[in-house]
């Protein structure tokens, strides 16, 4: 049962994934394009928190921790440079 649960939430999180590229290809202006970056990093760990449970692994996990961290900082990053036109002070 959860086999099926899984696989199906792989189905929907790549459809997700698909839409937020378009919308970052097609996003009208710069902020809804960097808001696109930070929901197809989210997107990832799902995806590969539903991969480490499919699999029984633990260290999907650990990786989908590293790339919150490294999502986060980009996207501070990003809106830090858009309000400011500069990162470093």
């Amino acid at each position: 049962m959860l086999n099926i649960a899984v696989l199906i939430a792989f189905a929907l999180v790549t459809a997700a994934i698909g839409l937020t590229f378009w919308r970052l290809l097609t996003g009208p202006d710069r902020p809804d394009r960097i808001l696109a970056l930070d929901t197809l990093y989210v997107n990832a760990i799902a995806l590969l928190v539903l991969l480490g449970m499919h699999l029984d692994s633990a260290l999907y996990f650990e990786a989908a921790i590293l790339i919150a961290m490294m999502g986060f900082i980009g996207t501070v990053a990003l809106c830090k440079y858009l309000l400011r036109g500069d990162i470093i002070e």
